[in-house]
């Protein structure tokens, strides 16, 4: 499977690590270490140097209850860095949903848009339709970053996802956007209760049956802290246990703050993965006939 952005075909034939940039001051886990762009860009070389394969740039936090960014402010926090991350050799992604954003840095060189609200603001679908390459992710959310942990989803949110995402592709790709365009997020913690994200966990292979490759953004999510009961910059080995089994569930892309230790974790599922002949579904064969 082929992930197509504006300068790479990305082979997802195994997980892919995405890197985390926070070019913001309040992101919820490390909000203010890489607010400028020098640190901002040192940083990108070191989740290089640990082995990232993709970069995620941002320049708004989108936790729950965060204020919206003025578009100048976002400009401000995220051109400057964008601007030298795409000379570093890797496909570069910017998490943002303002369209005039997304013009911008496609402008730059930047490979794809990562968007929280799946292209539904005003312009969004039809500026990443006319971009003849780059790639998109489309994400669900429930409500809005200001509400959406004040009201979450309702009783089975799998189904939900599952209509959200179907029609947020399809609707692009009857703009002419490829389907080897699109990745989908099912947005561990937008919205969302700690119940129901370890549902989705548990249950991606629902979405895999959509037929386009998943995303999967765990990384320090308060659902980890909720079952483990560690504080945001704690949560490390939940995170890359989080990664792993969401891997392991089918998904390609992994989005992490900590690169070198998701990539270790892979690294031995992966050894294990290429000498695994048991039969799936162990247990249910089981004899008890006894």
């Amino acid at each position: 499977m082929i992930w197509q952005t504006a300068r790479f075909a990305v082979d997802l034939s195994r997980p892919r690590i995405m890197g985390i940039v926070n070019a913001t001051p309040d992101s919820f886990s490390d909000g203010g270490r890489h607010a400028s762009a020098l640190a901002a860009l040192r940083h990108c070389e070191c989740l290089l140097r640990d082995g990232a394969e993709l970069l995620d740039i941002g320049g708004e936090s989108t936790r729950p209850g965060s204020p919206a960014v003025a578009l100048d402010e976002e400009l401000a926090r995220v051109l400057p860095v964008v601007r030298e991350a795409v000379r570093l050799g890797v496909p570069v992604s910017v998490d943002t949903y303002k369209p005039q954003v997304m013009q911008q840095v496609l402008d730059l060189g930047a490979d794809i848009i990562n968007d929280i609200w799946a292209l539904r603001q005003p312009g969004a679908a039809q500026l990443v339709a006319r971009h003849p390459t780059c790639g998109v992710v489309l994400m669900h959310m429930h409500r809005d970053p200001q509400t959406m942990q004040v009201t979450p989803m309702a009783g089975d949110c799998l189904p939900q996802v599952l209509s959200f995402l179907e029609h947020a592709a399809q609707s692009l790709q009857a703009l002419d956007v490829k389907r080897s365009r699109i990745v989908l997020d099912y947005g561990i913690g937008f919205g969302k209760s700690v119940e129901q994200n370890f549902s989705l966990l548990a249950r991606q292979s629902e979405l895999l049956a959509l037929g386009y490759p998943l995303l999967a953004g765990w990384s320090r999510k308060s659902s980890l802290g909720a079952v483990t009961g560690l504080e945001v910059n704690q949560r490390l080995v939940p995170s890359v246990a989080a990664a792993l089994l969401a891997a392991e569930r089918g998904a390609r892309v992994l989005r992490v703050h900590d690169v070198r230790e998701t990539v270790q974790a892979l690294t031995v599922w992966q050894a294990m993965s290429q000498h695994d002949d048991s039969p799936p579904n162990l247990l249910s064969n089981k004899d008890t006939s006894a």
